[in-house]
Formats: structure tokens, C-alpha cells, sequence
């Protein structure tokens, strides 16, 4: 039996060991290369993250770099910017390994000099642009979300059509590229085809959340809050305008007794207040102190067309819309103000499109009351607002369009099976290609179809119509093409079917002398027999147009009313001797026979 030399010395502590059949000193040297190399790697791996790398070249630099300085991702009022890497790098390690992975083709790139000039850039830029669109879709905006968060969103600090939309992206599983493109650099959107980005914003099932019950209650929160100071504002306008109704009456009373004057020969000069009536008192029975008033706000809407509200690259809430099932006042009820403000002033629209002819002073809302009352065979309806005095328009002689009449109102009823009508309501028969719009159509145009004249009977102005009349309506403007479609005409007998089937937009229509007008639209402005009375009076700078129509006049063209049904109205009011486009008007409303759930409850007297 051999025994061990006690004298024998033993091996270090790092040799004498092993596991999994290498030596302790062997781990150990490995485990601290495998720092080192970590260490390293994760170091120069952050370097190619800082923005220093990433405009290290000078396309980077010279080209998108400069589009993004200034912008909100660079400069804000909180101090916290996202550079490069936070918008093009996820931040978890598997996804940035890929990205990273992917994004080494750019060196390939940089040494062909695929985009080393600016020419080069921009001829490449859609379909780069397009890249980053496809990725940041396919991971559900992952790195937009490194940053922001729908759980972390209160609508309270939110505009009023942002909060919609976000509510709508949660619901409807939108990412937030969908509708965020060009927010650090130029926006492509408009040069991308309408059929490619139909199918990339579709909302995906897979991105459907849960909407955070912090985004609920904040949203109650605010709705309350901003309905209250809209409350503390209407009481303080009915102030004001029971102050001018004082005017009004004594104003009334000094008439009345001006025509006692002149019954008995006596009669002095016209006071220089001014008022103009006509048509009688056409809702003799109704005591409109017991009406309750519905105030609206009127704006100036420009340019802005049935397609161009459809166009996606024009209109940024056009999917909503078309997709989503909004009505107008869902993103705009809040916003009227500051839009009609805009438009009048000769800007709105992504590229300040929407009045390129704006008419100096010219207000960009009308605050209006509206009331309605009927009685067992009439509605009655009753607006008013203030005047504002005459801005003389700069493209017309005499500065004023329509010089016969200070003001026109109109108010339209959507009738059935109009697209769209419940959610644009009278917004669905104003056209591109109609008179004053981009694409207006010219009298000569107009004369050489022959087919066309003869069934429109309207030899100088295509009028507004409805696109259910046409075979054909261009929406999108591809190639060039005129949007609308004013010649696309169906056969009469497919359009008179229409009228029978009630689709068609009910017009009524007041002048500024009282004179009124019964009409519909379908394939143009029609005037028709059904008897529609109206007066209007310019009394103590305060216009009242009052109107009524039988509830069911059994022609053909009036929408009948009736009790339990809601119906979508709209209204405009042609201000200043204005015509055509240069109007205000309403979103959609719902109006209803007593019923108090609706914007203008018919009140039965």
C-alpha cells in the first residue's frame, strides 16, 4: 500500500480544484474575460446609441439632424429630449440586438453612397421613411412606448380631439405611428399612396387595451369641469342677450308706434336703427319665452369639402370618419373657435389650403340661439345672432357677393341612405368642384356637356349636390384629378328613385327680406312647391329669422317629422352679403320632437 510524501508540496488552491473538468484558475480567468468582454461590448454598444454616432456621418448630420433640431423632441418646456436612439432603438436587449443587427446594412449604404447627396436622400426618403413606418407598426410603436404610455395619459392636460383619438386607439387597436408620422422630421405622409396607407394604419386586434380607469375617471374629471365654465360663460351670454332683447322690445315699441305715426299722418323719418321684415308673423301662437334656447357656435369652414374631410392626407381625421365611425363634433365640437378663426384669416388645413381668397375682417364664428316649437301641423324655428357690420369682400366689385341680401339662413335635414349623413350631415353635399371650391368648374366646361346641362339646368355654377346622384366621386385627387364629381351624373330615373326613397337633404331657406324657400338636394339645388314661410327682422343689432313648415307637407323633397324619431340637422348662415362657400355653419346636431336628450329638443305649444 503506498502512502502520500508528507514532504511532497501541494498544488495552488486555483490548480487544485476542478469543476465540470476545468481547473478553478480557468473559471476564474474566464468569468473575468467574460467581464471584460461584456464590459466592453455593452460600452461601445451605448456608443453607437449616443447622437454624437449617430450623426457622425454627414448625412445624418447635414440632412435629417437638421429637420430634427427645434422640434419637440429636441427642445421642450419639461428639458427632457429623446435623441436618435430613443425613437430608432428598442430598449430591451433581443430587440436591440436585431435592430442593430438590421441597421448594419446602413454601412453598406454609407460605402456605396447610396444617399451622399441631398438629391440622393430625397429620391430614397419615402421608401426609408417607409421602413421605419412598417417596423415601428409591427412592434406596436414599441419604442414611441418606451417613453409614453396610454396608462400614463390624462385627458385632463389633453386637447379635446386628442383625447378622442387616444380613447379611440385603445379601443380600436391603433399604435401610435398610425397617426404620429413626422413628428422629428419632414412629413411623408402626403408622398406615400393612399392604398398603402389604408392597409399600414389599419388598427390591428392584437393592440386593443384595456382603457386604464385613470384615463376614465380623468376624462369625467374634465368633461364636468369644462362643462361647468361652458355653463358660467352661457349664463353670462344670456345676460347679454337679454340685455339686447330689452333693446329689441323697446326697439319694437318705438316701430309700432312710428306706424301709429304714420296712420294718422304723422309719421316722422325711419330711425336709423334700420329693420327690415317681411312675410308677417309667421308663428303667431308660439310664446318664445317658453322655448328653451340651444346655442351654437357657426364657424367659417373655408375650402374644406366633402373630400377633403375623406382625405386622409389632407384631413388628419379623416379615418375616424371613415373608419371609425366619428361624427364631426366628436374631435371639432370644442374647437369651433379657434378653426373658424384660423380658416377666415386665411390659413386651416395641413398646408393653410383652406382660404386662399380671405375677406379682411370678416368674423371667423357666429354665437347663435336656436329654438324650435311645433305645434299638431307645423315646426317653427327660430335663430338668432348678432350683427357685425360690413367687411367689404376684396374680389368683388361692391364688396358685396349677394347685394339683394344682407343675410340668407338655411337649415338642412338628412334625409336616408345618404353616406356619411348622420355623421357630417349637411357637410355631405358641399363638393371640391363646386362654385368658389379648388376644383370649381367653369361656365365653358359646364356648356360643352350637353348631357350634363340638360339634366343639372344649371348653365353657369354647379350647385350642391349629393354623391349618391353620381356614378363616381373622386375623393383622393390621384394623378391630378379634379376632386368631386360633378359630371358623373346617374340616369334621371336612378335619381328619382332616390328622391322617392328619401335620399336627399330637406332645404329650407330664409331671406334677408322674409321671402323663404322650400328645396331639397339630391343631384343639385332644387326649389319646390312645398310652402315654407319666413321672415327676418335686423332690430337693435340683433337678426331674428323665424320659419315654418308643415311636419309632414307630403311633398316630395321634405323630410316628415316625427314624434320618437331624431333627425340630423345642420345650418348655415350666409353673413354680410356673403354667397356660395363664404358662409358659416353648423356641425351635425340631432333635433327631436320633445325630447330633451336631443341638441334642439321641438317643443310642443
Amino acid at each position: 500500500m503506498s502512502q502520500s510524501n508528507e514532504n511532497e508540496p501541494k498544488k495552488p488552491i486555483w490548480s487544485r480544484y476542478v469543476f465540470w473538468g476545468m481547473p478553478l484558475a480557468g473559471i476564474a480567468g474566464v468569468f473575468v474575460a467574460g467581464i471584460v468582454f461584456w464590459g466592453g461590448f455593452n460600452t461601445a454598444m451605448e456608443a453607437t446609441n449616443k447622437e454624437k454616432f449617430c450623426i457622425g456621418c454627414h448625412e445624418m448630420e447635414n440632412f435629417v439632424y437638421q429637420e430634427y433640431k427645434g422640434t419637440i423632441h429636441d427642445v421642450n418646456r419639461s428639458g427632457v429630449g429623446a435623441v436618435c436612439a430613443d425613437c430608432h432603438v428598442p430598449k430591451d436587449w433581443t430587440h436591440k440586438m436585431i435592430r442593430k443587427i438590421k441597421a448594419s446594412r446602413e454601412l453598406w449604404g454609407k460605402a456605396t453612397g447610396s444617399i451622399s447627396t441631398k438629391e440622393k436622400f430625397e429620391a430614397k426618403r419615402l421608401h426609408l421613411a417607409m421602413n421605419e413606418w412598417e417596423r415601428m407598426k409591427a412592434n406596436d410603436s414599441k419604442e414611441c412606448r418606451n417613453c409614453h404610455g396610454f396608462e400614463s395619459m390624462m385627458p385632463e392636460f389633453q386637447k379635446p380631439r386628442a383625447r378622442q383619438q387616444h380613447l379611440n386607439a385603445m379601443e380600436a387597436g391603433q399604435t401610435c405611428i398610425d397617426c404620429h408620422k413626422g413628428i422629428a422630421h419632414s412629413d411623408l405622409r402626403d408622398r406615400a399612396d393612399e392604398d398603402y396607407l389604408e392597409e399600414l394604419e389599419t388598427p390591428n386586434p392584437k393592440f386593443v387595451r384595456e382603457v386604464p380607469q385613470e384615463y376614465l375617471d380623468s376624462l369625467a374629471y374634465i368633461t364636468e369641469k369644462e362643462a361647468e365654465e361652458a355653463a358660467v360663460v352661457k349664463a353670462a351670454e344670456k345676460q347679454a342677450q337679454e340685455a339686447v332683447q330689452a333693446q329689441i322690445l323697446a326697439a319694437v315699441e318705438a316701430a309700432r308706434a312710428e306706424e301709429q305715426a304714420k296712420a294718422a299722418g304723422t309719421a316722422t323719418e325711419a330711425s336709423a336703427d334700420g329693420a327690415a321684415a317681411g312675410g308677417g308673423n309667421v308663428a303667431p301662437n308660439i310664446d318664445w319665452d317658453a322655448v328653451a334656447g340651444t346655442d351654437l357656435t357657426l364657424f367659417y369652414p373655408g375650402q374644406a369639402s366633402f373630400e377633403w374631410v375623406q382625405n386622409g392626407k389632407q384631413h388628419g381625421g379623416a379615418r375616424p370618419l371613415t373608419k371609425g365611425g366619428d361624427k364631426c363634433t366628436t374631435c371639432h365640437a370644442a374647437e369651433l373657435e379657434a378653426i373658424g378663426s384660423k380658416v377666415v384669416g386665411g390659413a386651416g388645413g395641413k398646408n393653410d389650403e383652406l382660404e386662399p381668397t380671405p375677406i379682411p375682417g370678416k368674423r371667423g364664428t357666429i354665437s347663435t340661439t336656436v329654438q324650435a316649437a311645433h305645434d299638431d301641423e307645423n315646426i317653427y324655428i327660430r335663430l338668432q345672432w348678432p350683427d357685425a357690420g360690413h367687411n367689404p369682400a376684396p374680389f368683388v366689385d361692391g364688396g358685396k357677393m349677394d347685394p339683394d341680401n344682407q343675410i340668407k339662413v338655411a337649415m338642412m335635414i338628412t334625409g336616408t341612405g345618404i353616406e356619411l349623413g348622420e355623421q357630417v350631415g349637411c357637410w355631405a353635399s358641399c363638393h371640391a368642384d363646386n362654385t368658389y371650391m379648388p376644383f370649381a368648374v367653369e361656365p365653358d366646361a359646364i356648356a360643352a356637356n350637353a348631357a350634363v346641362l340638360e339634366q343639372l339646368q344649371t348653365p353657369d355654377t354647379i350647385t350642391k349636390y349629393l354623391a349618391e346622384s353620381r356614378t363616381d366621386i373622386e375623393i383622393r385627387g390621384r394623378g391630378g384629378k379634379p376632386q368631386g364629381g360633378w359630371d358623373q351624373l346617374k340616369p334621371q330615373e336612378e335619381i328619382d328613385q332616390l328622391l322617392a326613397d328619401g335620399t336627399f337633404l330637406d332645404l329650407l331657406r330664409v331671406y334677408a327680406d322674409g321671402t323663404a324657400q322650400n328645396g331639397h338636394i339630391l343631384e343639385r339645388r332644387v326649389a319646390e312647391d312645398g310652402e315654407l314661410m319666413g321672415e327676418a327682422t335686423l332690430s337693435g343689432g340683433m337678426w331674428t329669422v323665424v320659419f315654418a313648415r308643415a311636419l309632414n307637407s307630403g311633398v316630395a323633397g321634405d323630410v316628415p317629422l316625427e314624434a320618437g324619431k331624431t333627425y340630423t340637422v345642420g345650418f348655415a348662415i350666409h353673413d354680410d352679403f356673403a354667397a356660395a362657400r363664404f358662409h358659416h355653419v353648423s356641425l351635425d346636431l340631432h333635433m327631436a320632437l320633445d325630447d330633451d336628450a336631443a341638441a334642439i329638443n321641438v317643443i310642443k305649444q
